[in-house]
């Protein structure tokens, strides 16, 4: 286990006052002086009662300092910051302890997960900090306590099993001396999705809560099991089911239940899942849990009988509003199938729900059932579907923020189509396989330009209406915090954090931060001065989806990984970064592409080259670009550096069981990439493209 040490460069750092993060604090939304919880505190609003930096000084806020993660690849994490400490997450779960004020690294400790064994290579996205105690979810599926004086590991448990399809990319949820994580990997097969609950003490097991019915021959875990297993069909069970807690859990204190936001089904498409039909809980839901026994209270369905990866599993914020006249205990919720939900948390009753951007897929909520009133042939019924949203939702899981002085909602959203098409696929005659893993078929055509685009809205959950809309750049930009100082901040995908007046939307400040983010920032005190953190860099999912990071220009072998920290007339220095740049592909015409070689070479370049070099070989992250490489159009210089290894000392790999017709086949898909127009649609088709190839790379990792 790797620690590194440094000195303590403020007295706010030494010890015992860290101790003081606890159910008191955490349920106080008034001291601002800490960030320390995913969602600040437990409601989860993303709102600070600071208002030092405010839409009259905000035009005064400058680069207090910066941290360089030179050796990082994915920085998708909001930090924590408590008593003048900033802790934060990077890569794969290295944990980091900053000064808060001098920006000096105190300690750094490394789970030394083994990369080859990822499920996936998303970026880990928080951390949970309870009474001297700093807890990560580690990507191979352990939960750590960290000393957060030290940086020492004091427990450390597996919460899946060794060599599954789970994995950790979510932040714990600390609650009671209880520590809550989830997982992810519905989308690999063979996953049934839970929660689980350990002694934030002892790291001991005090109790899981599954979110999908298992094989009813091995019998109900609980009373919620059996009742769900009556809304499933065939045998679910053999496919996992699915439902994983990856991201959304938010504790109330004031009912001491824990809401679960709940995934989509394995597979994903619904008839092959649940031949019969049926609603399939707890898919796609909000489930409310007794929070000392994980016992089941309620629960809201948003997407019953799921097909479409319509996760739940997105932001569930409190807030008391008041709604024709009568105050109500409220939950705000949007999650990934484009409708903005305001539900009662006593119960789980709908309050109201209306679609917060273009929904295609149906007309909107029944009122009195609760359920979504579908489109014909949203189902794929005929064989193919176009709807909105695609996969990625109106909303995914870049976190959105309530002000309670506005009384506003503001949310990263984003409008983008999905394709879904499951020809010739039939219950009777289908089965889960590293070529078919969600029961699809993969899309990769051309359409017009405009296929996605995205913004900043903010959305009065009352009302359920729009309030104001700011356009923002390509389809992916970072999570968002709101003040008291009548500020949102915004860190973009254009590589620009900015500030918005919080009741109109007018842009205030902006500062180029020399690279994108998809990264929430946050917001602290120390002693009498307020500070603003993010985290910036292209990596992670943003690294596999090659495009996302090719239409802003970020290569991240070239561009940086950084922790930036602002204050009134902060004075320093960014250091320099390398503007956008965009490779351009290799025309090649000396090279004639034989289409069957290109076809088989697709397959092969799914397994062996997506994970560094880009999703239809677009490349995003450290690895070149291989369509404006001049390597694949010579055969012998491709084999010495895939097969022979002549790029070891640079992180190339080799591949010696790959035979000469396999290599010759990837260079004539490489060559074909080159000299494909790429489009808008590309960054639709790239997702389910990605995740389809993944799929099969993990398969073949694992021999299944």
């Amino acid at each position: 286990m790797g620690i590194r040490l440094g000195v303590c460069a403020a007295l706010l750092f030494c010890g015992a006052a860290q101790a003081g993060v606890d159910q008191t604090t955490l349920a106080d939304p008034a001291d601002g002086t800490n960030w320390a919880a995913w969602g600040r505190n437990f409601d989860e609003q993303r709102f600070s009662p600071l208002d030092q930096i405010n839409r009259d000084s905000v035009d005064r806020l400058g680069l207090a300092w910066s941290y360089e993660l030179d050796d990082v690849w994915s920085v998708s994490s909001q930090p924590l910051a408590v008593d003048g400490v900033i802790y934060m997450a990077v890569g794969y779960s290295e944990v980091y302890a900053i000064d808060a004020v001098s920006g000096e690294l105190l300690w750094r400790y490394d789970p030394e997960v083994d990369p080859k064994k990822m499920r996936m290579a998303w970026g880990i996205r928080g951390l949970a900090f309870w009474k001297g105690r700093v807890y990560v979810g580690v990507q191979d599926g352990r939960l750590i306590a960290i000393d957060a004086e030290s940086g020492k590991p004091e427990w450390s448990v597996l919460t899946t099993k060794p060599g599954d399809n789970r994995y950790i990319t979510g932040a714990p949820r600390v609650f009671n001396d209880t520590v809550l994580i989830g997982h992810g990997g519905a989308d690999f097969g063979y996953v049934r999705g839970y929660v689980t609950a350990y002694d934030t003490e002892t790291g001991e097991q005090r109790w899981r809560w599954h979110t999908v019915p298992g094989n009813p021959a091995d019998g109900f875990e609980n009373a919620a099991m059996e009742m769900a297993a009556e809304t499933w069909t065939g045998e679910w069970w053999k496919f996992g089911g699915g439902g994983t807690a990856w991201n959304a859990m938010t504790y109330d204190p004031e009912f001491n239940r824990i809401y679960i936001g709940t995934g989509n089904g394995s597979p994903w498409n619904h008839k092959l899942r649940s031949p019969d039909g049926g609603d399939n809980l707890f898919l796609c839901s909000v489930v409310a849990l007794d929070a000392d026994t994980g016992e089941y209270v309620w629960h809201y369905q948003t997407t019953p009988g799921e097909s479409w990866d319509f996760n739940s599993a997105m932001d569930m914020v409190l807030a008391d509003l008041t709604i024709d006249g009568e105050p109500r205990k409220a939950m705000l919720h949007a999650p990934k199938n484009g409708f903005f939900y305001v539900l009662d948390r006593e119960d789980g009753a709908l309050i109201s729900a209306e679609k917060l951007g273009k929904v295609t897929w149906a007309e909107g909520i029944d009122p009195e059932t609760g359920r979504p009133i579908e489109v014909p042939g949203a189902r794929y019924e005929s064989g193919e579907a176009l709807i909105w949203p695609g996969s990625g939702g109106v909303h995914n899981w870049h976190p959105m923020a309530f002000s309670p002085d506005t009384g506003l909602t503001y949310i990263p959203t984003r409008e983008m189509a999905g394709y879904y098409n499951d020809e010739g696929r039939e219950p009777r005659n289908w089965n889960l396989t590293s070529e078919d893993p969600m029961g699809l078929k993969g899309f990769y055509d051309d359409i017009p330009a405009n296929a996605g685009s995205s913004a900043l809205e903010a959305w009065n959950p009352v009302t359920q209406s729009r309030a104001w809309e700011v356009e923002t750049p390509g389809v992916a930009n970072g999570g968002v915090i709101a003040t008291a100082g009548d500020l949102v901040f915004q860190g973009r995908a254009d590589g620009q954090l900015k500030a918005h007046d919080a009741a109109s939307g007018a842009e205030l400040w902006s500062f180029d931060m020399g690279v994108g983010t998809q990264a929430a920032p946050m917001t602290f005190s120390v002693g009498d001065r307020q500070y603003v953190a993010i985290l910036a860099g292209w990596g992670g999912s943003q690294m596999l989806l090659g495009s996302l990071g090719a239409q802003h220009g970020w290569i991240g072998r070239e561009h940086p990984r950084r922790l930036l920290v602002f204050a009134l007339d902060g004075d320093a220095e960014l250091p320099d970064a390398p503007p956008p740049s965009r490779p351009e592909p290799i025309e090649g015409a000396d090279f004639v592409v034989d289409a069957a070689k290109a076809e088989q070479g697709k397959k092969i370049y799914g397994r062996f080259c997506v994970i560094c070099h880009g999703t239809a070989a677009i490349a995003g992250g450290y690895a070149p670009d291989l369509r404006a490489s001049s390597v694949p159009m010579s055969a012998s210089a491709f084999d010495a550096i895939v097969q022979n290894g002549a790029l070891l000392d640079r992180g190339m790999p080799n591949y010696p069981e790959l035979t000469p017709e396999e290599l010759e086949a990837l260079r004539h898909y490489i060559r074909e990439r080159a000299r494909h127009e790429t489009s808008a649609w590309d960054q639709v088709t790239t997702v389910w493209n990605f995740l389809v190839l993944m799929v099969k790379m993990e398969w073949a990792k694992f021999g299944w």
